[in-house]
């Protein structure tokens, strides 16, 4: 451990995104930094993702955006954004009566809120080349986190992928010792750190995995002849989050730099089993499901992608505390891995980061940055304060699934967000915003957004009761009227204002 009157040693566990973010706000404040990884280095092609697949594409909002912001670094969210694409909304797929492919474009937010399309890799190779430029920063890529002694600040780590690093016996990978004033575990949902940190703390633990497997498909970019232009190469509209919702799955594309999408199914494992199966029967199984999916991936390449990529399962955990005494404290996955229907993993991750080190700031003078008192009591007001916003958005990205494959094409779910969005632009004094915008594009608190949304769900169901429907349905039609004179319409679709709040009036 150091020793008063040198700089704190701050041990991060995990190179991913978030875990490299730690390491920056560590390094920042004048730490001496040290990150160790599991995998090789990230940056590397090479390296195999620890679940054998590319995964799910990552969507940027606003709490991760704002963490990069406060990191100290300037130049980093403007290189992090240059490389994403703006999704402003959802693209509906489906087929009408008449058996002709359709398009509904759903924006998120009325006032123009965006989520960024991001690769992992390319994040993550950001975050890490801004790191390598700090004199204050080594990198220990290949070491397993084997055993921690959180009361005496030590660490255990096995080095592994090498020939030189195995024993004199040669039969098992070298160990080597750390000492540390602060770890940081950031490696996971199935995180080394938060192992360790059992041992110590009466943490209380909770794992759930959903019936649902994901598996990923791609739909390529298109090749771009002589002078056309660079957007020709998207299939599909690059600035939309594309849902074929089946009600019970549902199958999405998120747009890449280069021009594909990176395509996930998400199916109960009964329909998954069948599908294995009898792998023949995808191409039909998308035509009844996913119409016009079989026009931007052959059918063949569809049964390729389900017979080649893993069908992996998806996980849900939550914990407390997230912290023991001053020696560690775990965030992003580690702490609460969620389902990815809200797109929030990563930036919640990322948000974690601001959140500690704000209240480690709050908590710890320039002058005693090695105070294991205060940083002791930075760590246990930080799992005080996030746990009921972690557990919170872990909850919403479970009914966020229900909202994508299915109440996306219902008009109740259509009724309410026009309804809301058009008193939030209207009647902005009110404070009302939907539960979609609170969470993506601002920095409410999660669980203030649970409470806000609670609010405003019993407030329309006074109004309903006090007014009655038909006068809300005109209160809804009126809104429509004025969001659409917003955005140029010189006259009123009443065949649509009907059709979207015709569950009002009966």
């Amino acid at each position: 451990m150091a020793s008063q009157g040198k700089r704190q040693k701050t041990v991060v566990v995990g190179a991913g995104p978030v875990g490299a973010l730690a390491a920056l706000y560590a390094a920042q404040r004048d730490h001496d930094v040290e990150i160790y990884e599991l995998r090789s280095d990230l940056r590397d092609p090479s390296t195999t993702p620890l679940n054998f697949s590319r995964s799910i594409n990552l969507a940027l909002s606003e709490r991760g955006i704002n963490a990069m912001r406060n990191s100290g670094q300037p130049d980093l969210i403007e290189k992090v954004l240059g490389e994403t694409i703006a999704m402003r909304g959802r693209m509906i797929h489906g087929k009408s009566s008449s058996g002709e492919f359709t398009e509904q474009s759903q924006d998120y937010d009325v006032h123009g809120g965006a989520l960024h399309a991001v690769d992992r890799g390319g994040l993550n190779k950001t975050l890490l080349d801004e790191l390598e430029t700090m004199p204050n920063v080594k990198f220990f890529f290949n070491h397993k986190l084997t055993g921690a002694d959180f009361k005496n600040r030590k660490a255990w780590f096995e080095i592994s992928h090498s020939e030189s690093s195995k024993d004199t016996t040669g039969t098992r990978a070298r160990e080597v010792e750390i000492e540390f004033d602060l770890m940081i575990g950031a490696d996971g949902a199935h995180s080394a750190a938060r192992y360790h940190l059992m041992k110590y703390a009466r943490l209380d633990y909770q794992q759930t995995y959903i019936d649902t497997l994901w598996c990923e498909f791609s739909i390529e970019a298109k090749e771009l002849k002589a002078g056309q232009d660079p957007a020709s190469r998207f299939a599909i509209s690059p600035n939309h989050l594309h849902i074929w919702p089946g009600k019970e799955f549902m199958f999405i594309a998120i747009p890449s730099s280069d021009g594909s999408f990176t395509c996930t199914l998400f199916l109960p494992s009964s329909h998954i089993a069948t599908l294995e199966n009898d792998p023949s029967t995808i191409p039909s199984f998308f035509d009844t499901y996913f119409p016009g999916v079989k026009s931007l991936i052959a059918p063949e390449t569809l049964i390729h992608s389900f017979k080649s990529n893993p069908h992996l399962p998806l996980i849900s955990i939550k914990c407390q505390p997230y912290h023991y005494g001053s020696s560690v404290v775990i965030i992003g996955d580690a702490a609460h891995a969620m389902v990815p229907f809200y797109g929030q993993g990563m930036n919640a991750g990322l948000e974690d980061v601001n959140v500690l080190f704000s209240i480690l700031d709050s908590h710890t003078l320039p002058s005693s940055t090695l105070d294991a008192s205060a940083r002791a009591k930075a760590l246990s007001a930080y799992s005080a304060y996030r746990q009921p916003d972690a557990h919170a958005i872990n909850e919403l990205a479970l009914q966020n699934y229900t909202e994508m494959r299915a109440s996306v094409i219902s008009p109740l779910y259509k009724a309410r967000k026009w309804l809301e969005e058009g008193l939030s632009v209207w009647l902005p004094g009110l404070g009302w915003r939907t539960k979609y915008s609170r969470v993506s594009f601002g920095n409410e608190r999660y669980a203030e957004v649970v409470s806000s949304d609670d609010r405003q769900a019993r407030l329309l169901l006074v109004v309903l009761g006090s007014v009655g429907v038909g006068a809300v349905g005109i209160l809804g039609a009126g809104v429509w009227g004025l969001l659409a004179a917003r955005r140029g319409r010189s006259v009123l679709d009443l065949v649509r204002i009907r059709e979207v709040f015709g569950w009002l009036s009966g």
